[in-house]
């Protein structure tokens, strides 16, 4: 089993959530955020089991992930 670290957006469409540090593999989307995380976990599953994990172009792993605002 392998761990990623992701991020869930709140748009006002509903939810999407993605991978740190993978380059542009897969995306999950969902009406509330269980649902986008449940489809982000499904479509990691199914891309590593159809291609395995060596396809995965992983960057660096993210230590931690911080969101801030500034003004401009």
């Amino acid at each position: 089993m392998q761990s990623f670290k992701i991020i869930v957006e709140k748009h006002t469409d509903g939810y999407v959530a993605y991978p740190i540090g993978l380059k542009g593999v897969v995306v999950g989307q969902g009406d509330i955020y269980d649902e986008a995380v449940d489809d982000l976990t499904s479509a990691l599953r199914f891309y590593i089991e159809t291609f395995g994990t060596e396809e995965l172009e992983a960057e660096e792993p993210a230590l931690d992930v911080f969101i801030a605002e500034v003004n401009v």
